[in-house]
């Protein structure tokens, strides 16, 4: 019998709703900032984030466990023909990773439940190539439960990973045998372990594999069906995207905006458009930068964590260029996760906050070349230093005569101020808007950039200014643009070139 689902009915309706319910946020937002001003707030540009959308791309960063057969073979892609005893991690402690997790930073982590081998780490009732025939736990081990267990205490939220090639399953190849196979698979995940907050739909297959037609349409809809606040992941989403690459960077220009009916699963010709998304993009489609501390995915002894300078160069490469970073943290053989690797995240989550824990403009005088409604009307620039990196901002007049080049100054109080990095946020809860801005200390340009987003860091190519004034113009923009937060940080772990070019081509 033909699959009646329509797939292009089901991307229609998710976006029809997506859109009501993320009017109906902006609206109730609008109205709270209106019940305090007698100004009209300024109307939401299409499309919105959802509310699922706007906790996921707050989190800034979020945490890979890549574990399973393939850290107990050396090898990155199994071959689905390892036997379930070499799985046997003698000391595995989940709460060890979530602690890891939880000093980083990190408040969502997602498990690789099953790799491409076919191996599952949980007790699955449609195959015995799991857990169940190992000699870990005598056979009784649940990787997933026990992560769900540490976890939840932390208030730490959890994602899984089911990737869709499977090289050890016979049904691989026979569509509607192997489609049925992974409904179950993933009805078993999203029903056992409480709230799932992320999946993960893993383009990648080889290129040896048996032809095989995922039944996406009938994956997503179960997924919403039974966690209906889950984030879907995947090259085409339908709530976060793929970057384009493994490296951790996202383009320059980079729009949460893009048309998902450009988009496919697996499709490596669209990775350019990905990477950068689409300024007259139909929906609401955030990058997710997905890369490991180390060179590859699982443990390997002979692999080292990435140093902190480059973990920096990925930071705001990512986080920086309006992503979020998920960065693959490996747990090796014995279940833990090396202490080496520890180490090196406490320094890169110091080193983050000793940059963004002071910011110099908290201390300026902040002028704008308008403001919506006048002084009073609750728009003012003043709302970029407030702390609240959201739902108020600075909102210039719509009757502005000079659209294409609104401006926010910030004049320090007791002397040059002293930084290299600059942060500018927009109010993405009504849109993206933003798409060109330049940044000048004493009349001098020092930056220059297209899009912004949920967060732009320019971090200054020719090292540290010395500055009276900072003024950031909006040259370009979809609608009047909304900045939610603007951020002037020193980062004492930047070293630039002598020559003002960045060292290598992931630094801006």
């Amino acid at each position: 019998m033909a699959n009646p689902f329509n797939y292009d009915h089901y991307c229609f309706s998710c976006t029809v709703l997506s859109l009501l319910i993320s009017l109906h946020a902006a609206a109730t937002i609008a109205s709270q900032v209106q019940a305090n001003s007698a100004t009209t707030p300024p109307l939401p540009i299409l499309p919105l984030p959802s509310y699922s959308q706007l906790k996921w791309q707050q989190r800034e960063i979020i945490m890979f466990f890549h574990f399973g057969v393939n850290t107990f073979t050396d090898s990155e892609w199994g071959t689905g023909q390892e036997n379930p005893a070499i799985f046997n991690p003698t000391v595995l402690d989940a709460a060890q990773w979530v602690d890891t997790a939880v000093q980083a930073g990190v408040s969502l982590v997602i498990l690789t439940a099953k790799h491409h081998d076919g191996f599952c780490l949980w007790p699955s009732k449609y195959t015995d190539h799991s857990v169940i025939s190992s000699p870990w736990r005598n056979g009784k081990g649940d990787v997933v439960q026990e992560l769900v267990n540490a976890a939840n205490p932390r208030g730490v939220d959890v994602g899984l990973y089911l990737s869709p090639w499977d090289r050890h399953d016979p049904r691989y190849g026979k569509n509607k045998e192997y489609n049925e196979y992974y409904l179950a698979q993933l009805q078993e995940l999203l029903r056992k372990y409480g709230s799932v907050k992320e999946i993960w739909f893993d383009g990648a297959k080889g290129s040896n594999a048996p032809n095989m037609t995922y039944d996406f349409g009938d994956w997503f809809s179960l997924v919403r069906e039974l966690q209906s606040s889950i984030n879907i992941f995947s090259d085409a989403g339908p709530d976060v995207r793929w970057v384009g690459n493994e490296q951790g960077f996202a383009g320059s220009t980079c729009w949460s905006t893009i048309n998902r009916t450009a988009l496919s699963i697996g499709n490596a010709s669209i990775v350019g458009y990905l990477n950068t998304g689409d300024p007259k993009g139909t929906d609401w489609l955030p990058p997710e930068c997905d890369v490991s501390i180390r060179t590859g995915w699982f443990w390997h002894k002979s692999q080292s964590p990435k140093p902190l300078h480059q973990l920096l160069q990925i930071y705001y490469n990512s986080v920086g260029r309006n992503c979020v970073l998920l960065l693959n943290v490996p747990p090796n053989p014995t279940g833990l996760i090396s202490e080496s690797d520890i180490l090196r995240l406490r320094e890169f989550r110091k080193a983050v906050d000793t940059v963004f824990s002071s910011n110099l403009a908290e201390n300026c005088s902040v002028t704008a070349s308008s403001q919506r409604g006048g002084k009073g009307g609750g728009f003012g620039p003043e709302n970029v230093v407030d702390g609240d990196h959201l739902w108020t901002y600075w909102a210039p007049s719509d009757d502005d005569d000079d659209k294409e080049h609104h401006w926010i100054e910030f004049r320090a109080s007791d002397g040059p101020l002293r930084f290299n990095v600059v942060r500018i946020q927009e109010a993405i809860g009504l849109g993206q808007r933003i798409r060109q801005h330049e940044v000048y200390a004493d009349g001098k340009r020092i930056a220059s950039g297209t899009t912004v987003g949920h967060k732009r860091l320019h971090r200054l190519e020719k090292g540290a200014v010395h500055a009276l004034s900072v003024k950031i113009k909006i040259t370009g923009s979809r609608a009047t643009p909304l900045l939610s937060s603007v951020g002037l940080h020193f980062d004492p772990f930047w070293h630039p070139n002598p020559n003002g070019k960045p060292p290598s081509k992931f630094v801006h």
